[in-house]
């Protein structure tokens, strides 16, 4: 380990009287609880969460936060602290993870509120009042979307989210109470309270915008903190004042207004938390009882502050959670896309006392190791797309339209299939060793390749080109995809550490050549053709991305899906004048693509006026020009210099599935990085 960029995390420090080996907390991400999460059976002991958890132990984290325990179960509506099994299961663990050195604080939640991602299948079933009340003793939707005040969800603005009563706010706190005296008594270190952070329950308590309330818990400042500061009260009169108590908070709220937050560096006026109000909170919060702050910014209304894509800065919230250390004088943690040698920096300067890192312990549980026994360049970077951890998603009039099966999933990881799921994904060592030839050097063959070599086949990859990669060496060639970069080099360099043979500069056109008792067919996809008068004027989406075509001033982008987006959006930071034409009714409407990133790039275009013309089709590329037609069938121009077109791929596989023929990835079916890569390990394993 390089002591002088890395030393000040290696060093312990208290929270409370707990010690703390090292400086680098795993913070909590929904889907990772160890009382499950969002499953019909109810909360049990989750045993896959317990050994995500116990091999980042043995990989040198300092102390665990796992993801949200509802204090209430979602299905059938349990209290947390009525089982007792689960707390005996629980101790267990503990056990096990005090062997390792590591400590671990359980985090609780008062609820979601409005925030709650109620999905596509549900919304229609609670607006229903007869299917509500039906469905209510399974799950009471009115429950769990109750806020402080009647409001719009977040997530299906038709919605009114129901006025949480005084006796639901009482259940909460004394639910917090007996909990985290189970949570002490199994040996837990402490517990995280959530959340006066992102816009959940307690925040929108302690928020203005949202709390209209005229009882006890709204209106002055120390009735919109009251809810969370009853509940640090009692969890000190059922514990003792020494159990330590965490608060998940968000410095800033970063929101310009309902479901429209504010892009790093704008200078706009805050409508939720701003710094002055957080001054005074978290010294508030501090005296009520709080022994650390577990900090970050935003909301679900600007939630790439606390969710941050490949889009938003590095270390993001560091300077605003600086700040707000100088007011209070217990620990303060800053999380959000966290590098390493500047959270280290921070540290050593006094700026902070510990760096949260999340998503980074799915892709690689080892990094922490790697980075001590200085093997950096062995961590598989997080690339920030959220497409197996938190892929909510929602377009205009949508509710969350990811599928239920996803919803009740999270914390899985693209890059990393044996995530949250080592039942299904694993590596095994082949019963039958076999000659494998991969076609494609893209991502999915070369996953394709690592995985085989690993389960002991002999595997030779084959690359028409001259570089591996594929597809993604132009999806990771904007300035914003460093970790895209990242990643092509972490494969090239893995590739190269199996005993795989790779041949480039070679295009297979007959599998008859090859001497190979198996193939892996991953050629990937082709842009679609349009038809389209002057459609071969324009440039295709990968030429302009590989730098080989050049673009004019003003460049009107066909197609508003993500690669579309992505593309006006490096238009923009070259200081271009994109124009985006979507059909949709909103940009970027596929599913599996997280709220998080997509409401990012809408709202980068719309605080940056940039045009974006919705259910309109391309009719004609003239010079200078694009005519359009709006869904009414009416034409109008707009004047451009270039054309760029994203309008999708086909998938181009070079041979078709068959008996000893396996099709993956892209050439399968379009997809994303999870699709591909989870698609290669499905096959991969089998053979």
């Amino acid at each position: 380990m390089e002591t002088e960029k890395y030393g000040a995390l290696f060093t312990p420090w208290k929270i409370g009287n707990v010690e703390i080996k090292n400086r680098i907390v795993m913070c909590p991400m929904g889907g990772t609880s160890l009382f499950g999460w969002f499953e019909l059976t109810g909360c049990h002991f989750d045993k896959e969460a317990a050994a995500l958890f116990l091999e980042r132990a043995k990989n040198n984290v300092g102390l665990i936060i796992p993801g949200i325990a509802p204090l209430r179960d979602t299905f059938w509506g349990k209290w947390l602290w009525q089982n007792k099994k689960m707390f005996e299961d629980l101790k267990l663990f503990m056990e096990e993870i005090h062997k390792t050195g590591a400590k671990l604080f359980i985090q609780l939640t008062a609820g979601m509120g409005r925030s709650w991602a109620i999905t596509e299948l549900v919304a229609p079933l609670h607006k229903n009042k007869f299917t509500r009340a039906l469905l209510k003793p399974i799950l009471d939707t009115s429950h769990e979307l109750a806020s402080p005040s009647p409001q719009p969800s977040r997530w299906a603005h038709d919605i009114e989210c129901p006025e949480m009563t005084v006796e639901q706010i009482h259940e909460i706190i004394e639910a917090f109470a007996k909990t985290a005296k189970l949570c002490k008594e199994a040996g837990v270190d402490g517990v995280e309270v959530h959340a006066v952070h992102e816009g959940y329950l307690l925040d929108q308590f302690a928020i203005e915008f949202f709390n209209k309330r005229t009882d006890e818990y709204g209106g002055s400042f120390e009735n919109r903190y009251r809810f969370a500061a009853e509940v640090v009260k009692a969890i000190k009169t059922s514990c003792g004042a020494d159990y330590p108590v965490s608060l998940r908070y968000s410095v800033e709220s970063k929101m310009k207004g309902f479901c429209e937050g504010a892009m790093p560096g704008e200078d706009f006026v805050e409508v939720g938390r701003g710094r002055e109000e957080s001054e005074r909170a978290a010294k508030y919060l501090e005296d009520a009882g709080y022994d650390m702050l577990n900090a970050d910014n935003g909301t679900y209304d600007s939630w790439y502050w606390a969710h941050p894509p490949m889009y938003m800065p590095e270390n993001c919230n560091l300077s605003d959670v600086a700040h707000i250390k100088n007011f209070v004088s217990i620990p303060v943690v800053c999380a959000g896309r966290m590098d390493p040698e500047v959270g280290a920096k921070a540290v050593a300067e006094g700026k902070i006392d510990a760096v949260g890192v999340a998503r980074q312990f799915l892709v690689d549980p080892a990094w922490i190791t790697k980075l001590i026994e200085d093997r950096e360049e062995e961590i598989k970077p997080c690339i920030c797309c959220h497409a197996g951890c938190f892929n909510f998603s929602s377009s205009k009039g949508h509710a969350n339209t990811q599928d239920l099966t996803d919803t009740m999933g999270l914390s899985r990881c693209a890059l990393n299939p044996e995530t949250m799921q080592s039942k299904k994904y694993y590596i095994a060592p082949a019963k039958k060793k076999k000659k494998i030839a991969v076609i494609g050097g893209g991502i999915g063959g070369m996953e394709a390749a690592i995985l085989l070599a690993k389960r002991g086949h002999t595997v030779t990859l084959y690359e028409k080109s001259a570089d591996l990669g594929g597809v993604f060496i132009a999806a990771a060639a904007p300035s914003f995809k460093e970790k895209d970069k990242a990643l092509i080099k972490w494969y090239i360099r893995e590739l190269s550490r199996q005993p795989v043979t790779v041949c480039l500069n070679t295009e297979i056109t007959d599998l008859k050549t090859l001497d190979a008792d198996e193939i892996i067919v991953a050629t990937g996809a082709v842009a679609k053709k349009i038809p389209v008068k002057g459609a071969e004027t324009a440039v295709e989406a990968i030429d302009y991305l590989l730098g080989k075509k050049e673009v004019g001033e003003t460049v009107a982008v066909i197609g508003g899906g993500l690669t579309g987006c992505e593309i006006a959006y490096d238009l923009s930071l070259k200081g271009k004048k994109p124009i985006i034409v979507e059909m949709q009714d909103d940009l970027i409407t596929t599913k599996g693509i997280s709220l998080a990133n997509t409401s990012y790039l809408r709202d980068y275009f719309k605080t940056n006026k940039t045009p974006v013309y919705l259910e309109t089709a391309l009719s004609e590329i003239a010079d200078g020009k694009v005519i359009l037609r709006d869904k009414e069938g009416k034409t109008f121009e707009v004047a451009c210099d270039s054309v760029i077109l994203s309008v999708g791929y086909d998938p181009a596989p070079v041979a078709a599935k068959g008996r000893r023929v396996h099709v993956i990835g892209d050439a399968k079916a379009v997809g994303n990085l999870r699709t591909v890569i989870w698609g290669a390990w499905d096959i991969g394993m089998k053979l």
